[in-house]
């Protein structure tokens, strides 16, 4: 796979589908790689008049990774918070924000269309109001604004998810593959699915101390809320009524954040993309593309 040069580190990219077709950067969650991403999407939207693009964020996957940033201290991240201080972090979210433009840069792609998941949406929302003038469109699928008033994750599901993971090779797939059913949604879980995706992911490049500084690079720019509210492009929402990580409200306070934004409820999703939820998003994305200019 290619390899962008961006900000002083590498990003591991793909590209799938035709590369006159209209662009499409899909932006992946926390400790996510792009594999997340799978290739019945990717094909999909290909299908659909896409050129799609997705990429490991940094720390995670191909990318550069931190590893001499050490681990983040979540404790004294907090404290500085609580004296009014900005926390000292390896890189923040608005960081990442700006590889997701490298990417577009290194491909010599001037706007796209912008999708992002979870972390990816708050990424993608960054996107949209840090360099409007490279955003055609944008979808944000089961994400946040940050804000603090929203309704918190539900507690079991953080302890079990966050919890420490084994490093040898089938018992973190078990784990995983156990973890991912907590936050499947009202759908019938395919395990086979999960397993197959945490095995690739495993293979591909084990590395879960990224995931303790993306997580830290959530705590900058903080609640986007007052930010988003500047973004003047096509914008949908879309999100899952049992979604326990980000609650449906986080998904209203997001569209009724950004104007004219979409709002799509999907009755069943929690914070997955289970094959019965695919064509819905697939259209959705295609139908918010085509009200850009």
């Amino acid at each position: 796979m290619p390899k962008a040069n961006v900000n002083n580190i590498t990003i591991e990219y793909e590209t799938i589908g035709d590369p006159i077709s209209k662009p499409l950067l899909l932006i992946a969650g926390l400790g996510s790689q792009l594999l997340a991403w799978s290739d019945e999407i990717c094909e999909n939207l290909a299908e659909n008049g896409f050129f799609v693009i997705r990429f490991d964020n940094r720390d995670i996957g191909l990318s550069t990774k931190f590893e001499d940033a050490g681990i983040p201290d979540m404790m004294e991240i907090s404290a500085a918070y609580t004296r009014g201080e900005k926390p000292k972090l390896p890189y923040t979210l608005e960081d990442m924000t700006d590889d997701a433009i490298g990417v577009l840069d290194a491909l010599n792609i001037e706007k796209a269309h912008i999708c992002g998941a979870s972390m990816g949406g708050m990424i993608a929302q960054i996107i949209a109001y840090r360099h409007p003038s490279r955003v055609l469109s944008l979808a944000v699928i089961m994400s946040t604004t940050g804000n603090p008033e929203l309704p918190p994750s539900k507690p079991e599901i953080l302890m079990q998810f966050f919890a420490p993971v084994p490093s040898e090779r089938k018992a973190y797939i078990d784990e995983m593959v156990k973890r991912d059913s907590l936050i499947n949604g009202a759908f019938p879980y395919d395990e086979n699915q999960s397993r197959d995706y945490r095995s690739n992911e495993y293979d591909r490049s084990y590395y879960p101390n990224g995931i303790a500084r993306q997580l830290a690079a959530m705590a900058i720019p903080g609640n986007i809320k007052p930010y988003i509210t500047s973004i003047a492009i096509p914008t949908i929402v879309i999100h899952g009524s049992e979604d326990p990580f980000n609650l449906i409200e986080a998904g209203k306070d997001i569209a009724t954040s950004i104007p004219g934004a979409e709002l799509l409820i999907l009755d069943g999703m929690g914070h997955s993309l289970p094959r019965e939820v695919l064509p819905r998003i697939i259209n959705a994305l295609v139908r918010n593309s085509k009200k850009s200019n």
